[in-house]
């Protein structure tokens, strides 16, 4: 008797899966032979992976010479602000450096109150980095507002954590930092281009909107701000340390297009944040490894720091997918090798500095959970049209 059509469809499926998955893996398989082929050839994307690794060294460099003392801060500065068009990358660093100036401005004035009332530098954290976070997302030059929300940020959080910190001083060596980084950037992207005589991957900005009134952004930013205000908190009650790499994650895994927030930002921050976990668990996998074969060698944080900043960089210029894990991966590494002495080099303050990124995450979530229960924006059929990224 031949089988019914039900047996027949039964017999099927799992070689159609079968066939599925073998499909999936060799694809999956050739991609990953293809990036490793890629790591090692020489060419525009192992030139951009290099001109990296020199911007960071350079950035060490100069902010050693000119008595930085949060080196990784510089070499963090150097990292993100490079681009392929020199003139990209030269705007970058004015708005950086522009930025600074102001948030180290309004935090000379108003840190020193906030650090003697807990509820006051909870209020200056929420609503400076909410301001930061919706010029970011809103403003024509957006650098300079999320430079501006993230120094006043680090200098508070800073502040609060060590009490005899003298905030000028610590202004100072800020707007140092960002300095080293900004120079080192800017030389090695003009001797690259000079070098190609092209930009090595073809890098064309967008062209910046205008600042407008976006409601959208506003309820973001203001959910930013809320799990900003929790870290003087948790710092005053838990003790908790480091908590200024907690308020980075905060402000950074905000960061995305106003016209993709969607009904509370729940879906799309916390994408976000699992690649963010992602690339800090890889990236604190490979720092964590070399610290403990390093034993406290400059050269081998060095060449740790390299190697991290090659492998980030490549996933981060692959599959436009993980391109956040990739940004993440080097960032990690950056934070965790890069001491701010290499005469000095301790485990237990990289490791905290790594721990307190998973605390910004742990603060962010929940808030955008309740939010997303508690006060859904409506979906823009039921009142109005959501207004779009840049109106």
């Amino acid at each position: 008797m031949p089988p019914s059509p039900q047996e027949t469809r039964t017999q099927t499926l799992p070689d159609t899966a079968d066939a599925g998955s073998a499909g999936l893996l060799a694809r999956t398989n050739a991609r990953i032979r293809d990036e490793l082929r890629a790591l090692i050839t020489p060419g525009p994307r192992m030139a951009d992976e290099w001109a990296c690794v020199a911007s960071v060294l350079l950035a060490i460099v100069f902010a050693h010479l000119i008595g930085a003392k949060m080196i990784a801060w510089a070499a963090f500065s150097a990292f993100v602000l490079l681009k392929s068009d020199v003139g990209e990358t030269l705007l970058r660093g004015v708005l950086r450096m522009v930025g600074t100036s102001i948030g180290i401005l309004l935090a000379v004035f108003l840190v020193p109150f906030a650090e003697e009332s807990l509820p006051l530098a909870m209020v200056c954290a929420g609503v400076i980095g909410a301001l930061g976070l919706y010029g970011m997302l809103t403003a024509r030059r957006a650098y300079a507002w999320l430079l501006f929300g993230l120094t006043f940020e680090m200098i508070l959080l800073d502040k609060l954590e060590r009490p005899g910190l003298d905030t000028l001083d610590f202004a100072h060596t800020r707007l140092l930092e960002v300095g080293a980084g900004t120079a080192a950037c800017t030389i090695v992207s003009i001797a690259a281009a000079l070098l190609a005589r092209q930009k090595w991957l073809g890098f064309k900005p967008d062209k910046p909107q205008r600042i407008t009134w976006n409601p959208v952004a506003a309820r973001h930013a203001a959910q930013a701000g809320l799990a900003l205000a929790a870290l003087p908190a948790l710092h005053a009650v838990l003790g908790l340390r480091e908590m200024v790499q907690a308020g980075i994650t905060i402000i950074f895994v905000m960061i995305v297009p106003v016209s993709g927030i969607g009904p509370s930002g729940f879906v799309p921050v916390t994408r976000r944040l699992f690649h963010r976990a992602l690339g800090s668990l890889a990236g604190g996998a490979l720092a964590l490894g070399v610290l403990a074969i390093a034993h406290g060698s400059p050269a081998l944080l060095i060449a740790g720091t390299c190697l991290g900043i090659v492998l980030g960089r490549h996933i981060e210029n692959g599959l436009p997918s993980v391109t956040y894990i990739g940004l993440q991966f080097t960032l990690t590494v950056l934070i965790v090798l890069i001491p701010d002495s290499y005469e000095n080099v301790a485990i237990a303050p990289a490791v905290t500095r790594l721990v307190s990124v998973f605390i910004g995450m742990m603060v962010l979530e929940p808030v955008l959970l309740a939010w997303h229960l508690i006060a859904p924006r409506k979906a823009p059929g039921e009142h109005g049209t959501a207004p779009s990224d840049g109106e």
